[in-house]
């Protein structure tokens, strides 16, 4: 097994990080929010609200919020009429990041911070005029889908009416002590992942897991509503391929633009 490393040693959000990392998420706002043309931006930027729209709260994965995800984002706007919203784990001074692999421990405290983030993203929408929190999905990719396969929404949180986990398994690995997902059998899921995927499929020769399928199948075993599709020879980041986007544009429409 090859030898990780980190940099940064945050790794306990204080009440000022996380508020810094909703007030900095990325939010791309479709036309019916915002009168005119899509906004892409920062949350604390973005302008006054003329609507609502469904919304999507994304958790971004061990790059922050990269180009790849702001390109989906505004592809959920400009195309979907979806507003979405990002939150920035990198608000936190001197957060921890890490090149894999290390140890399962120190995975664990950046997963704990991610939780705290989505679940501070999803009690926002309350209190944006934009966001229409009956009609939301929530996402992550990578890092990040593990706070949206483990995610418990808190009594008073909005129900989402779906999930969506990009570029990562639900399965016991190097990246957590175990994978520990909470997904109701009764809840849409949309799993997408490469066939071939660099970290979390058996095509990694230090994966920890000699039985892995490298996707959600086994948690997603008796989940009738769910979907997994695999590309074939993709990349990690995936979500703005083609046959990604022709899933989860089917996937969003049945669950936020259906009448």
């Amino acid at each position: 097994m090859p030898t990780g490393s980190t940099k940064g040693n945050a790794t306990v959000h204080s009440a000022q990080s996380l508020k810094a990392a909703v007030d900095n998420a990325w939010v791309s706002l479709p036309a019916s929010v915002t009168g005119g043309a899509v906004f892409n931006g920062l949350l604390k930027d973005a302008p006054r609200a003329v609507g609502k729209a469904p919304v999507v709260v994304f958790v971004h994965g061990s790059s922050g919020v990269a180009p790849a995800i702001k390109e989906w984002q505004k592809w959920l706007a400009t195309d979907l009429g979806v507003a979405s919203l990002s939150a920035d784990s990198m608000q936190l001074p001197d957060r921890m990041t890490y090149k894999s692999p290390i140890a399962k421990a120190q995975y664990e405290l950046v997963h704990t911070m991610r939780a705290q983030e989505l679940s501070a993203a999803v009690d926002a929408l309350a209190t944006l005029p934009w966001a229409e929190s009956q009609r939301l999905v929530i996402a992550g990719t990578s890092e990040g889908a593990v706070a949206v396969a483990r995610y418990q929404r808190a009594a008073a949180a909005p129900q989402e009416r779906g999930r969506m986990l990009f570029s990562w398994s639900c399965e016991d690995n190097y990246h957590v002590q175990s994978h520990r997902s909470n997904i109701p059998n009764t809840l849409p899921v949309l799993n997408v992942m490469s066939s071939t995927d660099v970290y979390f499929s058996p095509s990694n020769p230090w994966l920890g897991n000699s039985q892995a399928l490298g996707h959600c199948g086994k948690v997603l075993a008796g989940n009738t509503v769910s979907s997994i599709v695999l590309i074939p020879g993709a990349p990690h980041t995936l979500l703005n391929l083609p046959q990604a986007r022709q899933a989860e544009e089917g996937f969003l429409r049945g669950l936020l633009l259906s009448k």
